[in-house]
């Protein structure tokens, strides 16, 4: 058995030389140092992270002594939201990989760079945003939850994919300006209760945090005592003023 598997090991390395993995986004060979990665380590040190100082509660960067707009018709629930990278460049392309083209296995990249974000700390539990019906028998997975699985695998930290469910289903927000998507989501979610559970929300794109706050007001009707969220990417908005 021993040498089975000796032999076993050799040949993948000769395979591994004769066809090196090649990234998904540059297309340039992974070096075997990364193992099976699908994204090799120069792409996602090009992916530029989302610094401070920012607005506490929606993560979004500040503007001076002006106060936060984009979060301050938010329904209570939600307290903290963190990005770990700005959605540009091949943060994007990545994001659209794990969303439209099947390479589920990318979300292990993504959780990577969440892994350091502020409410992943202590003893919370990772509640992915849901799917509705339809969009999830399209694409055949929900992409949050192939990420909020990648986190709980390199955190140690329980992922409850029965917790919050879509009940309504909505336009993609992505096709919708602003002001409307707070309407799109409104009353979307529901939840059998979570009393006495630090929840966070793991979402792969923030864009004007619509989808979080109302799964956010969900679970805190549905008793959570704190609620919190990260995602991938953050998308970048006009400057209100």
């Amino acid at each position: 058995m021993l040498r089975f598997a000796e032999a076993a090991a050799a040949l993948a390395e000769i395979e591994r030389w004769l066809l090196p993995p090649a990234c998904l986004l540059c297309e340039q060979p992974v070096p075997a140092r990364e193992g099976d990665a699908l994204i090799c380590g120069l792409c996602r040190s090009r992916w530029r992270p989302v610094a401070g100082p920012c607005c506490e509660r929606c993560g979004q960067p500040a503007l001076g002594d002006l106060g936060c707009r984009l979060c301050a018709d938010w329904a209570p629930g939600l307290m903290r939201v963190r990005s770990a990278v700005w959605l540009e460049g091949t943060a994007r392309e990545a994001v659209h990989r794990l969303k439209y083209e099947g390479w589920w296995r990318i979300a292990e990249a993504l959780a990577e760079a969440m892994r350091a974000l502020e409410p992943l700390t202590g003893q919370v539990s990772l509640i992915p945003v849901p799917l509705g019906k339809r969009r999830l028998r399209e694409r055949g997975y929900n992409q949050s939850e192939r990420i909020a699985a990648a986190l709980g695998a390199k955190l140690a930290l329980p992922v409850r994919t029965d917790w919050l469910s879509r009940v309504k289903e909505t336009r993609t927000q992505t096709a919708l300006p602003p002001e409307a998507r707070q309407a799109n989501v409104a009353g979307a979610f529901e939840t059998p209760g979570v009393a006495g559970a630090a929840c966070v929300l793991v979402d792969d794109v923030f864009t004007t945090g619509a989808t979080l706050a109302e799964a956010g007001a969900a679970l805190l009707a549905g008793g959570a005592p704190r609620v919190e969220a990260v995602t991938f990417a953050r998308a970048r908005l006009p400057v209100q003023l």
